[in-house]
Formats: C-alpha cells, sequence, structure tokens
C-alpha cells in the first residue's frame, strides 16, 4: 500500500486492498467500486461521482484484463496511462486506485471461468466476441469479492455487459448493488471511450453520425413506425457515412431479448460500427 503523490491511496495486491477497506469498514463507511481498463476520461470520472454520491469512499480498479480480449484484438495496444489516470482521480476526489498485476489477478495453476447465458447470449456484443463476456465476468466477479463493495458503478454505455454483470451478481448472490450510470457523451452526441483517441481528424467528425441515426430511429419508433423499417433506414445513414457495421439492432431493455415491435414497455437500441480502424458502440433507451 502507498500514498502517491496526488494523496491517492495506491494499492498492488487484495491483501492490502482488503485491509484498506477493513479501516473503513471499521468506521462505518460505505464503499463504491469503480471498474477500469485505465485511460480514465470524463465518462470514468462521472462514475466516480456516481460513486460518491452513494458511498463515502471510492475505490477505482484499473487493470487490462486480458481475457477478455480475443487474439486478434488489441490488448497490447490498449492505452495505459496509469500516472494521469491517478491524477484525474485525485482531481476527483477519489480515495484509492487498486492496480494488480496479471499474476495477482489470476495466480498459477488459474482455471476457473464464470459461465453464462441470458443477456450475454443475445447475439450482440458476443456474436462478434464470443469469448469477450466470459473474460469481463470473470474478473468483475472477482472484483466483487476482492473489494466487498456496497456498490459498484458500472457506464451504460457498455449496456449488454451492465445487464451481464447485473444478472451475474443476482445468480451468483454477491451482495455488492450493481449501479448502471448514463453514458457521457461530447456536445455533438458521441458517446465517451477510451478508444475515441484511434479517430483521425475526419473519422471524429463522422462518428457523431452513429448516435444520431440512432436518435431518428427511436423517434421513428415511437412515432409508430415498424422497428426493422426505422432500423434499416438508420443501418443506411451509418452506412452512406463510411461506418461498417455490426449490428443496430432494438431489444428488451432488461433481458436483451428480441423484440419485433413497440408495445409501451422499455427497449433499448444498441449498436456497434467500424469507423476505419476504429470500432465505436452505443445504445440508448426507446420509450
Amino acid at each position: 500500500m502507498s500514498l502517491n503523490s496526488n494523496g491517492v491511496i495506491v494499492v498492488r495486491d487484495v491483501a492490502s486492498l482488503r485491509a484498506q477497506v477493513a479501516q473503513w469498514r471499521a468506521r462505518g463507511e460505505k464503499i463504491a467500486l469503480v471498474p477500469t481498463m485505465g485511460a480514465l476520461h470524463a465518462g470514468h470520472v462521472s462514475l466516480v461521482k456516481a460513486g460518491q454520491a452513494l458511498a463515502s469512499r471510492v475505490i477505482v480498479s484499473i487493470f487490462v484484463n486480458p481475457t477478455q480480449f480475443a487474439p486478434n484484438e488489441d490488448f497490447s495496444a490498449y492505452p495505459r496511462t496509469f500516472e494521469a489516470d491517478v491524477a484525474k482521480l485525485a482531481e476527483a476526489h477519489g480515495d484509492c486506485v487498486f492496480a494488480p498485476t496479471v499474476p495477482e489477478m489470476y495466480g498459477t495453476g488459474y482455471t476457473t471461468t464464470v459461465s453464462l447465458a441470458g443477456p450475454a447470449l443475445a447475439g450482440l456484443e458476443d456474436k462478434f466476441r464470443p469469448t469477450h463476456f466470459a473474460g469481463v465476468a470473470t474478473v468483475v466477479a472477482k472484483l466483487l469479492n476482492q473489494a466487498q463493495a456496497d456498490f459498484a458503478m458500472f457506464g451504460e454505455k457498455d449496456y449488454q455487459q451492465l445487464q451481464v454483470v447485473t444478472q451475474m451478481a443476482q445468480d451468483l448472490d454477491i451482495p455488492t448493488r450493481i449501479i448502471g450510470v448514463e453514458t457521457m457523451r461530447e456536445a455533438d452526441g458521441l458517446a465517451l471511450s477510451s478508444r475515441n483517441v484511434y479517430l483521425s481528424a475526419e473519422e471524429r467528425a463522422t462518428a457523431p453520425v452513429l448516435n444520431a441515426s440512432m436518435l431518428a430511429a427511436s423517434k421513428d419508433i415511437l412515432a409508430g413506425q415498424g422497428i426493422e423499417t426505422a432500423l434499416d433506414k438508420a443501418r443506411a445513414r451509418v452506412t452512406s457515412a463510411g461506418f461498417v457495421i455490426d449490428y443496430i439492432d432494438v431489444r428488451d431493455a432488461t433481458n436483451l431479448s428480441v423484440v419485433e415491435k413497440y408495445e409501451g414497455r422499455p427497449l433499448r437500441m444498441l449498436a456497434a460500427a467500424r469507423l476505419g480502424k476504429t470500432r465505436l458502440i452505443d445504445n440508448i433507451a426507446v420509450g
């Protein structure tokens, strides 16, 4: 355990994390956890602020989790900006950074993973990244057990992930309450993401078309247009802007099951599309 020059407690191992949590618990303080892979931006800071509204102490975990990257994905290239991350957390008055190494998180002989169904097999992200959610669920289950926080804050931008984690915590009787926090956006509607730094200037100017097309489709659906008709219009607009679409779809907001038509219950529109080398994801509420 160490105190960073910015005044933030930095811990690298589970024993030190639990010792710090025990001190806070002894004083009757509630604790929120913000799981991240680092490269913190304003969206992450919003999760810290949401945690501070519920708890006296906020822990931010920074761990680029290898088990949620497929062999063809950007694990080695994923941005790592630890000192800047700690400085951002200090500015936000966060309390603690938990930054374990891979050997600390996955010890010698590690063999256990979380097996998933339900929202993890919705045919959205899982269709294009079939090993992703098993890696996410396993590391999140470990983080929830390691920190033993009262609350864990997750951004709604990764909406399928939020539903997977919520279902997992419920199914495994994990007492930490999972809290979804509204997506932070740029003024032009682009959802904040660590991967936005990969966009060229031209791509950055085009990127808001994804969200704008989704909003237009949602408006059409609520006005009585058929879901597939509205989605086809959105897909055509996004494709013509230069994106390569993985999916733009509308699902039940809770279990992500397929929906044929809007009947008044809450729905979610989810999208993933590539612009150049950058894969953008987004989602919005419908209804």
